[in-house]
């Protein structure tokens, strides 16, 4: 009997068994195929397009009630919103503003980005970060402040955009100060600890040619004197002997009063306060003998070579990273001799001296000579070098206490020679008084008169008399005036710029508390008496201005150059401490946005005379400082001025008091 196989499904049979599962999950999958396209479109179409039809509802709202808030180029931007609101949209684009808000306008009080609506807005913050700095921008969508509107200025003139302060605030105190070049300088000076603080000196350590070489080649520093000897003992010249007894002990030298170049410069090394920091100075000093350099080309050589060192240092300075603080506004040298010997008008052979102080560069810097103009902004006065240079602060008392003492037997006295030559001068009236009055002394310094180069013979004349005469020499100064109040003797001066519009740093502004003042024009007209007007002070008078007089001695003379008095400021310190003053000021100036927009600097002169809160106006010294138009040929103050510098130097030979 055959054995039946064991049955076995037909194949039909199992593909119909099999596909009945398999068709119930792709109708699943289809379900939910449908389902997830319907999501996707519903917010799509419906919650992506209801919000940007929010957006421009919100947008033609601004357009229809204000103006877009204009964010302007200059004013600086306040950066005080921590956080920026957010919508999807901006999100996914990710233009990422960093800590940024514009200023408010004023006419709208709520910026763009603070406008709030309940579509449009969400609580999201963005992390505050160091730097406000706006991102790339996407190109579909731009943020609400940088969008743009006719309303809105170019998108090309960026708004100045502050950082931050380490302490919240918007930085206007804190980060710009920090970034000027001089706030380290100005804060020693609140260092209460540190006695030079705010009154350290950088100097310049400049190449040996705009200095000792120049005192290596001596004779040539002069066309008639042999400047060698006066050039030694660190610029005050020889000793002198006290045969006579006139002087004191110490101290006393033959000085040349054209030698403050070197005087100062030497003076300088022994500062207290110097530094090699140049980011801790108050000021900076430039030790060029601008003096002496003239000295050797005034005569015989042609404009080249006169300017030839003035255009060297210039250039050598404004390469040092010390010029770029300022731009040389906190340098300053020493120049000594009278201004008119670096202001050149013109490029003509035949015109005097050379143009440093016309240079743009050194109308920055601080110049000192011994005479300024009183038209010019860039130079100011410092006394004439005497022939007292004490050591030591007891010669300055022992000195002071003799000169109080004195008998002087001679009411008034001059010493000068006569200037024939011009017919402004006043010195033949002065002459003439002196020759016919019993209670006058002369001491005429024409060349047939020795004594008046004697350094002893001019201080013997000085110490007796109670008023020394003081008349314009070649130019508006002369250095006997020094060496008249040196010997405690009151000077009677002629015109306002002989003094009183000169030293200003050194001498009273009440000048009447220290001299006399007659007009020039008294004497031209010889409607007064030098005597009779003399004899009118009152003694009691007459001894208060002898001791404000030599109460004054130690700020008028330069000390010794190889020490330092220990509690009298002399002539160096005294011009020192004004130069930090006038470079701190300009300096607080510029932190405070101070301008000296009104400043006329054709009046210089009368700056240094305004009390506190007054104004330039008008003066009773206005007649001697007039100009005349520059168009009239041959008139003009400055190119007479400068005849009178060439004029000193014809009359140096023979009148070293003048």
């Amino acid at each position: 009997m055959r054995r039946r196989s064991p049955a076995t499904p037909s194949s039909d049979h199992m593909e119909r068994g099999v596909n009945k599962p398999q068709h119930s999950r792709l109708c699943v999958l289809g379900l939910l195929c449908a389902f997830f396209w319907g999501v996707l479109f519903y917010f799509h179409f419906v919650v992506i397009g209801g919000r940007s039809f929010q957006v421009t509802s919100i947008s033609s709202d601004f357009s229809s009630h204000d103006p877009l808030p204009v964010i302007h180029p200059n004013p600086l931007v306040d950066i005080n919103i921590n956080h920026v609101e957010n919508n999807d949209d901006v999100i996914n684009n990710k233009p990422q503003i960093r800590d940024l808000n514009v200023a408010k306008n004023p006419r709208n009080p709520q910026s763009v980005n603070e406008q709030k609506s309940d579509h449009f807005v969400t609580d999201q913050l963005v992390k505050p970060q160091t730097e406000p700095v706006i991102e790339q921008k996407s190109d579909n969508l731009v943020p609400v402040n940088e969008q743009k509107s006719d309303n809105l200025v170019n998108p090309e003139s960026e708004p100045v955009i502050e950082q931050k302060s380490d302490n919240g605030d918007n930085g206007d105190n804190g980060d710009n100060r920090k970034e000027l070049p001089f706030m380290k300088a100005l804060r020693t000076a609140e260092n209460k600890s540190d006695p030079c603080g705010g009154r350290y000196v950088y100097v310049h350590d400049l190449p040996s040619r705009f200095n000792e070489d120049m005192l290596k080649q001596c004779r040539s520093l002069s066309k008639w004197t042999n400047m060698c000897k006066f050039t030694t003992n660190a610029g005050l010249g020889p000793p002198l002997e006290n045969t006579e007894g006139v002087f004191s002990d110490n101290g006393w030298y033959a000085t040349n009063q054209f030698a403050v170049d070197v005087i100062f410069s030497n003076r300088m090394k022994q500062y207290e306060c110097l530094t090699k920091d140049s980011s801790l100075a108050a000021a900076i000093f430039v030790p060029f003998y601008a003096g002496f350099d003239i000295a050797r080309y005034l005569w015989g050589y042609n404009i080249s070579m006169r300017d030839a060192a003035s255009l060297d240092l210039v250039d050598w300075l404004q390469k040092r990273p010390e010029w770029g603080i300022m731009g040389g506004k906190d340098h300053f040298l020493v120049a000594g001799r009278i201004t008119w010997d670096f202001r050149r008008l013109s490029e003509e052979e035949t015109d005097w001296g050379n143009k440093l102080l016309f240079l743009p560069a050194a109308k920055n810097m601080s110049m000192l000579v011994v005479e300024s103009s009183p038209w010019n902004a860039n130079d100011f006065a410092i006394p004439y070098p005497t022939y007292f240079h004490p050591s030591k602060d007891s010669e300055v008392f022992a000195w002071q206490d003799r000169m109080m003492r004195l008998d002087r037997k001679w009411l008034f006295c001059f010493a000068g020679a006569p200037r024939p030559d011009n017919p402004k001068s006043i010195r033949g009236q002065i002459i003439d008084q002196c020759k016919n009055s019993n209670a006058g002394k002369l001491l005429e310094c024409d060349l047939g008169e020795s004594k008046c180069h004697s350094p002893s013979s001019i201080m013997q004349m000085f110490q007796s008399s109670a008023f020394c005469l003081q008349p314009q020499g070649d130019s508006y100064t002369r250095r006997s005036a020094f060496d008249s109040m040196l010997a405690g003797c009151i000077p009677v001066f002629f015109h306002p710029g002989s003094a009183y519009t000169q030293y200003t740093w050194h001498l009273p502004k009440n000048y009447t508390k220290y001299s006399v003042f007659i007009p020039e024009d008294d004497l031209r007209k010889r409607n007064i008496s030098i005597e009779e007007r003399l004899s009118q002070i009152p003694p009691e008078q007459v001894k208060m201005m002898r001791e404000e007089v030599i109460n004054l001695i130690p700020r008028l003379i330069y000390a010794d150059p190889r020490s330092k008095l220990d509690s009298h400021k002399d002539a160096f310190d005294v011009s020192v401490q004004a130069i930090i003053n006038k470079v701190t000021r300009l300096r607080k100036d510029i932190i405070e946005g101070r301008t000296d927009d009104d400043f006329i600097e054709e009046l210089s002169w009368k700056y240094a005379l305004l009390d506190e809160g007054e104004y330039v106006g008008v003066h009773e010294w206005d007649p001697f400082f007039s100009k005349p138009k520059p168009n009239v040929a041959n008139s003009d103050s400055d190119s007479s001025a400068a005849e009178a510098a060439k004029n000193s130097w014809k009359n140096e030979q023979r009148d070293h008091s003048s």
